[in-house]
């Protein structure tokens, strides 16, 4: 058995370093910045597990009161952090969110690919080859869609319960764009693909018929936030499986645990996004507004979102926000220590 000296020896600047945060934290002028918070929660994991291993191995009554008096002092910084919820998701929407968003930016321009292109290349080509079209569908089941299905879906409900039905839908979607990337991301690149070329068979098929004004029309007041949001989701799942292709200097385990720590700010973050866009297709798409009317609340909402992220994003990367969410351990009593066990927006970086 390693003796205690050597123990202590060991450990003993990572809990001078936990006692130095707790210090830090409590005096009155000093507020913890992102990376310190990450750091405190990371030291207050180890300790804990360390004051449990003390307590059942050297049994040192000095060594014991020590970690106690660290673990307790850093649990009470954590939970005064946690209790503080109106700050705390100001703190998420103003630096946790659009820190990740930016700092999954390539994944999300490979995500726009992705999905975008294969719309391109099927809208291009059920517009342009009759056999096309003749393959898609009968001529009568083709104009009933063009004339009345398609824009008669936006009011096959009432509005309040299209929302939350469009709300539900588009998380769920979301939701598997993100978890699939935990398969090195192929079925996320698929799912993108896939939704993509669905959108693209429908403006085909409103192009061929001289109808493209109605199709963009219906589509781009709600689309513009619902895609972007769709989008920014398959950024997550992408850089989820990236994470394990290449995971740097850590483990695969670690990466994937720490890049899903910045997914869940991104999805969590994008159910607000999703939210506004279900209220738009419930109630702005299929009003009597005129289309522009209809298409310019869209296009505000898309360029509101981007404006957000461009405008806190770089500079909550910068300040050193990671995008990471973090749940510290409820217990004195745990085991190995692991780099972010759970999510919770009151503990953010």
């Amino acid at each position: 058995m390693q003796s205690l000296d050597r123990y202590v020896l060991e450990n003993s600047d990572g809990w001078s370093r936990l006692e130095e945060l707790v210090r830090l934290a409590s005096h009155r002028r000093t507020r913890l910045s992102g990376e310190q918070l990450d750091e405190l929660l990371l030291r207050y994991q180890q300790s804990s597990a360390q004051l449990s291993f003390v307590r059942a191995t050297y049994a040192d009554p000095q060594l014991t009161a020590r970690l106690t008096r660290a673990v307790s002092g850093a649990r009470a910084v954590i939970y005064q952090h946690q209790e503080r919820a109106p700050g705390a998701l100001r703190r998420f929407f103003a630096s946790t969110f659009p820190a990740a968003v930016w700092v999954a930016r390539r994944q999300i321009a490979i995500s726009a690919v992705a999905l975008l292109l294969p719309w391109a290349v099927v809208a291009i080509w059920i517009a342009n080859s009759p056999a096309a079209i003749e393959a898609f569908a009968p001529e009568a089941l083709r104009e009933a869609y063009i004339n009345e299905d398609f824009e008669a879906y936006y009011s096959s409900a009432p509005a309040a319960e299209f929302s939350t039905q469009v709300l539900t839908n588009n998380i769920r979607v979301s939701f598997l764009a993100f978890v699939s990337g935990i398969a090195w991301a192929v079925p996320t690149i698929f799912l993108l693909a896939f939704n993509g070329a669905n959108i693209g068979v429908a403006a085909g098929l409103f192009h061929d018929a001289g109808q493209a004004a109605k199709f963009w029309g219906l589509i781009l007041p709600h689309g513009l936030l619902e895609i972007t949001a769709i989008i920014v989701a398959g950024g997550a799942g992408l850089r989820l499986g990236w994470s394990l292709v290449v995971p740097g200097d850590l483990s695969r385990a670690k990466a994937l645990v720490q890049e899903a720590q910045r997914s869940v700010s991104i999805i969590i973050g994008l159910v607000l996004v999703f939210t506004l866009a279900g209220l738009i297709e419930g109630f702005v798409t299929p009003s009597s507004l005129p289309t522009e009317a209809r298409v310019s609340i869209g296009a505000a909402a898309f360029l509101a979102f981007w404006g957000y992220v461009f405008a806190f994003g770089p500079s909550a990367a910068a300040a050193g926000h990671t995008g990471q969410i973090i749940t510290p351990p409820t217990s004195t009593t745990a085991s190995a220590p692991v780099e972010g066990d759970a999510a919770s927006p009151f503990a953010t970086s």
